[in-house]
């Protein structure tokens, strides 16, 4: 059974070790010289996610974002030839953004710099570790019964 005390210091430990996950992540993105912010990285992960290009409204909505915020990543990207703006076939007031192929290109690359940020956050764990990590981690991700978001 866990005490109050053991649930904080176990609250403490899961709020380093996702700071410390961000860190290396995004030295691992700016080592691959990819040119994109992990916010920026996100949002192009999540654009890949969808079959046809999705209004910036879908896009806040998925990210838990205001639409501001989309906007300023898209013009980031879009600045870097990463995505472009493209109007709906259907409605032209509505605009859609879509993946350019260096928005492509930079896709595989944040898989390649998580991929090793993942080998270097893994490292200190043994194989049987990282078993038992992968399934502690499938629990919290999919969370209790009745205490989902």
């Amino acid at each position: 059974m866990t005490t109050p005390d053991s649930d904080g210091l176990l609250a403490e430990q899961l709020l380093r070790f996702t700071r410390r996950v961000h860190r290396i992540q995004k030295r691992h993105i700016e080592l691959a010289g990819l040119g994109v912010t992990p916010a920026q990285s996100r949002l192009l992960r999540t654009l890949s996610h969808w079959g046809s290009p999705p209004r910036m409204a879908d896009l806040a909505e998925r990210l838990e974002v205001v639409p501001r915020a989309v906007t300023t990543l898209v013009d980031g990207l879009e600045a870097n030839g990463k995505v472009r703006r493209v109007p709906d076939p259907t409605n032209r007031r509505v605009i859609r953004i879509e993946l350019t192929d260096d928005g492509r290109e930079a896709l595989r690359g944040l898989h390649r710099s998580r991929r090793s940020a993942a080998e270097e956050i893994l490292a200190p764990l043994t194989s049987e570790q990282r078993e038992v990590f992968g399934g502690l981690l499938d629990t919290l991700v999919d969370g209790a019964p009745g205490h989902g978001c």
